[in-house]
C-alpha cells in the first residue's frame, strides 16, 4: 500500500522558466543575463582594476564548475559557493579577516540574485492546486527538487506564495542536504522523514536519471509526469505515466493496489537505510 507521495518541483509542480516571457513583457532581461550583470557591476565597481570581460568570464567559469559539479558529481553548491569559485577566478578569496569586505560583497549578491529569483513567479502546473489538496488527504507528501539558482527556501516562499506548502510533510532540497538527485540518499532521507518504507512511495518527475532511476534504485515506485515536457515518456522505465494532474489519484491508486503488503515491507525496511 502506498502511504507517501514525492514530487520533483520544476516542470512537474511548477513550469520552469515561465517568467521568463513575463520578464521580456517588462523589458526586463533574462534571468541569466541579469544575474551575470549583477555580479559584474558589484565587482567592477568595488574592484575598478578588474574589467568588464574579466567578471564576466570569471561568473562563466563559476557557472561552468557548478554544471560540472551537478552533472557528475551529482551536489549542487550553493549560491554563495559559485560566487566563491568567481572571486577566486579573479584572484580574490573570500574569508573572514584581510577579505572580510568580499564576504559581504557575496552576502549582497546573494540576496540580490535570490530575489531576483522569486520576484516574479513561474507559473504552475494545470490542476495541481485541486489534485493536491485531494492527494494530502490521504498520503503524507513531499517534495525531492534540486536547487540551480532558486533555492530550497526560494522554493518554500513560491509554494507558500501559491497556497500549497501546507499540503507537504517534508522538503528535500539539494542545497540544504549536499547532494542532488538521482543520489540514493536523498530518496532514503525522504523515506526517514515521511515514515514509510521505499515500498510504500511513489515519486513523481519529469526525468527519466532523477525522477525514475533514481527512486526505482532503492525500491520506490515512480510516475513520469508528462503534462509539462515530454522527455522520452516512448522509453521510461517508470511505473506508470501521467499527462494530467486530474490523472494522478487514479494512477496511484493502481500502484496501491500492487504493492508489498504492509507487514512485509516493515520486515524489509531496515535494509534500504
Amino acid at each position: 500500500m502506498i502511504e507517501a507521495v514525492t514530487f520533483d518541483f520544476w516542470d512537474t509542480i511548477a513550469i520552469d522558466d515561465s517568467d521568463e516571457p513575463k520578464r521580456q513583457m517588462m523589458g526586463l532581461p533574462s534571468k541569466a543575463e541579469s544575474r551575470i550583470a549583477l555580479f559584474v557591476a558589484k565587482v567592477t565597481r568595488n574592484h575598478p582594476h578588474i574589467s568588464v570581460a574579466e567578471a564576466t568570464a570569471a561568473y562563466k567559469h563559476a557557472n561552468d564548475a557548478f554544471s560540472e559539479r551537478w552533472h557528475n558529481e551529482h551536489w549542487t553548491p550553493g549560491i554563495a559557493n559559485r560566487l566563491y569559485d568567481a572571486y577566486e577566478y579573479l584572484g580574490m578569496r573570500p574569508q573572514p579577516g584581510k577579505y572580510a569586505q568580499l564576504m559581504r560583497e557575496v552576502d549582497e549578491l546573494v540576496r540580490e540574485i535570490e530575489d531576483m529569483e522569486v520576484r516574479i513567479p513561474p507559473d504552475f502546473a494545470p490542476g495541481v492546486h485541486s489534485t493536491l489538496e485531494v492527494l494530502s488527504q490521504r498520503y503524507r507528501l513531499g517534495i525531492i527538487s534540486d536547487t540551480i539558482h532558486t533555492t530550497g527556501r526560494g522554493l518554500r516562499y513560491l509554494l507558500q506564495r501559491q497556497g500549497i506548502l501546507r499540503y507537504f510533510n517534508y522538503f528535500i532540497f539539494s542545497d540544504e542536504v549536499g547532494a542532488s538527485k538521482p543520489e540514493a540518499r536523498l530518496f532514503r532521507q525522504a523515506a526517514l522523514g515521511l515514515q514509510a518504507a521505499p515500498t510504500q512511495i511513489v515519486h513523481i518527475g519529469d526525468r527519466e536519471s532523477n525522477d525514475i532511476e533514481g527512486p526505482l534504485a532503492v525500491g520506490m515506485k515512480s510516475i513520469l509526469f508528462t503534462g509539462i515536457k515530454d522527455r522520452g515518456s516512448d522509453k521510461t522505465r517508470a511505473s506508470a505515466i501521467c499527462r494530467t494532474y486530474a490523472e494522478l489519484p487514479s494512477a496511484i491508486d493502481r500502484l496501491s493496489a500492487f504493492s508489498v503488503p504492509t507487514f512485509q515491507v516493515i520486515n524489509r525496511y531496515p535494509s534500504y537505510l
